[in-house]
């Protein structure tokens, strides 16, 4: 029998406790099933970077080249770096 799930008063709440809680104790996860949500929009944050002109200059170039804003080309470079960086970090696989 699995422990009960708590009910919480916000997201915040919710975050916190599975942060520090084993979800196996809650879920018995070999009946999970996949679930998919192709029209959900990933959250974002607006942030403040400073980059040198030419850095932007360049970028700005490069984005309007692909016919992109130069936004969604630097998010794009950072999704690509950050996978490439994760991809190496793995242990490869004995066969």
């Amino acid at each position: 029998m699995s422990k009960a799930i708590p009910k919480f008063k916000n997201e915040d709440e919710e975050r916190q406790f599975w942060s520090e809680q084993d979800s196996t104790e809650y879920l018995d996860w070999k009946k999970a099933e996949r679930a998919l949500f192709p029209k959900l929009k990933p959250s974002t944050k607006s942030i403040s970077l400073r980059l040198p002109e030419t850095l932007l200059d360049t970028l700005r170039q490069l984005a309007n080249e692909r016919d992109v804003p130069y936004q969604s080309l630097i998010k794009i470079y950072l999704q690509e770096r950050i996978e490439q960086d994760l991809k190496s970090r793995r242990i490869p696989e004995s066969k």
